[in-house]
Order: structure tokens, then C-alpha cells, then sequence
């Protein structure tokens, strides 16, 4: 069967790096995560004392470094230069920054470019906040991740507890809602559902009741595009 491009759009603890990593496996794609790579040149700016609107400078930043994905333990790693940056990437003080650094064009144009050679080929999956409508528009199935602003806000603080951050439930519910805020306002590829996405509310559904249903609409297509070659 044809490989496909998968798309999987939605706002900040929506679920997309759990299911995209889990659909990937199952599909046997290689899964992209569009995200940690924007987080991954918001640390190598801080690092480089680079601020969030000077544009010329992270556009050149992104011109010297390297991202890239190896899996180890059935777990995808991102590495900066060669060092595995997977854990400090995901600090809540990185979500903000990288939501600023993001929507700087001289960043999003290098990413979006990095993005579409590595799907290029199909037989991956794809997840961020502008795949179905700036990146792969064409992508062959699209996904709009949501729930609500309370069960994204409690995944991603037990997600930190679990990492031993001490963080309180109430402001990173507030920086859940924060970061979709800027993500949805800025200029540049603004979060949006793309008009031709399948949206699930995983507001009271299971991780394996949402990644069954994806699944299902993956492997539908599949065969569908098989049979028209």
C-alpha cells in the first residue's frame, strides 16, 4: 500500500506527541515532531542570548544548526548539534519562548522547509500547530487534535510532575491557555483546523480509543489509494 502524509494539528496538550508517536509505531511511519523542533531552536537562541524578535539573527541561527530524531527505547529523542535536548526542551519556559520564537518568519520558513524534505516521501507523521494548512496542505489525512482548556492544562501538569518539576495545576492550566492564545494571534501560520481535517474532542475519550479511531481513517485511506493505483 501507498505510504501516506499525516497530518495532526491542535493546540498545546491536545494529546498530539502521545498519539502521533503511538500512531507512527503502528503504522510503522516514521514520525516527525514538529514541535521539538521548534522548541529545540528556542533553546539554542536563549543559549545563544538571541531575542525572540531579532529575525535576522535566528534566521541565521537556523542556518547553523542541526535537528534531527533517533529513536531509542521506542521513545523518539531530538538532538541539537549531536546532544540529546529532549528533556530540557520541555520546561514551560521553553513552551513560551518558542511559541515568540516561532513566529518569527526567518525560523518557521527554515523549519517549514526541514519539515517538508523529511515528509517528502510519505509514510510519516506529522504533528504541530500548522501541518494541514502550511506545511502539508495536500497532506492525504488531517487530524484536529482538541479538548478542553481543563483536561489539556491537568495532561500537562501531570506530565511535569511526572519529570519531577514542581509546578502548580492552576498557573500551567494558565500557560496551556496562554500559549494558545499566541499560537492562534500570530501573523505567521496561525493556529487553525484545516477545513478538511477529522477533529476529535479527546476531552472524555481515552488515549486508545483516540489512536483507534485514527487508525481506522489511516488505513481506510491506505486502501482506498491503493486501489486507485
Amino acid at each position: 500500500m501507498k505510504k501516506l502524509i499525516v497530518a495532526i494539528d491542535g493546540p498545546s496538550g491536545s494529546g498530539k506527541s502521545t498519539l502521533s508517536r503511538l500512531l507512527a509505531r503502528e503504522l510503522n511511519y516514521i514520525h516527525i515532531d514538529t514541535g521539538a523542533m521548534y522548541r529545540t531552536v528556542a533553546l539554542a537562541a536563549r543559549r545563544g542570548g538571541i531575542a525572540a524578535d531579532d529575525h535576522e539573527s535566528l534566521g541565521r541561527l537556523c542556518t547553523e544548526l542541526t535537528i534531527h530524531f533517533e529513536r531509542h527505547d521506542l521513545q523518539e529523542r531530538v538532538f541539537l548539534n549531536g546532544e540529546d535536548v529532549s528533556a530540557v526542551i520541555r520546561t514551560p519556559e521553553m513552551s513560551l519562548l518558542t511559541s515568540r520564537v516561532s513566529a518569527s518568519p526567518a525560523v518557521r520558513t527554515a523549519m517549514v522547509e526541514l519539515q517538508r524534505a523529511m515528509g517528502l516521501h510519505g509514510g510519516v507523521v506529522l504533528e504541530g500547530r500548522d501541518i494541514g494548512t502550511v506545511v502539508f496542505p495536500a497532506a492525504e489525512v488531517k487530524f484536529f487534535l482538541s479538548a478542553s482548556d481543563q483536561a489539556r492544562g491537568q495532561r500537562r501538569y501531570e506530565e511535569l510532575r511526572a519529570k519531577g518539576l514542581d509546578v502548580s495545576l492552576e498557573q500551567t492550566i494558565a500557560e496551556v491557555v496562554e500559549r494558545d492564545r499566541a499560537d492562534q494571534q500570530r501573523l505567521l501560520a496561525p493556529l487553525r483546523q484545516p477545513a478538511d481535517a477529522v477533529v476529535i474532542d479527546s476531552t472524555t475519550m481515552t488515549i486508545q480509543q483516540v489512536l483507534d479511531l485514527m487508525l481506522t481513517e489511516v488505513r481506510a485511506r491506505e486502501s482506498l489509494d491503493g486501489e486507485l493505483q
